[in-house]
């Protein structure tokens, strides 16, 4: 029976692992969402200033996908 449970609680885990990685992963889903939503508001506003634009809006989904990262690699820093 001990094993049993084991292999129980090691399942129980791993799916709780999925679940914490999809919760992370909704922030910079949205704020990716957010950064080129509001950067194509921008540039049909402000044609000439693309080049600005387009380089805040890269430097932003760089740091929001660096989150996404983050979420994923804890897991496997902290096992349970």
């Amino acid at each position: 029976m001990s094993a049993l449970q084991t292999l129980a609680e090691v399942k129980i885990s791993g799916n709780l692992g999925s679940i914490g990685y999809g919760l992370a992963a909704i922030g910079p889903g949205v704020g990716v969402g957010i950064i080129f939503g509001n950067g194509t508001q921008a540039l049909a506003r402000q044609p000439e200033a693309a080049g600005l634009i387009r380089s805040n809006q890269i430097l932003g989904f760089v740091l929001c996908e660096a989150l996404a990262l983050i979420g994923l690699v804890m897991p496997f820093v902290y096992p349970f």
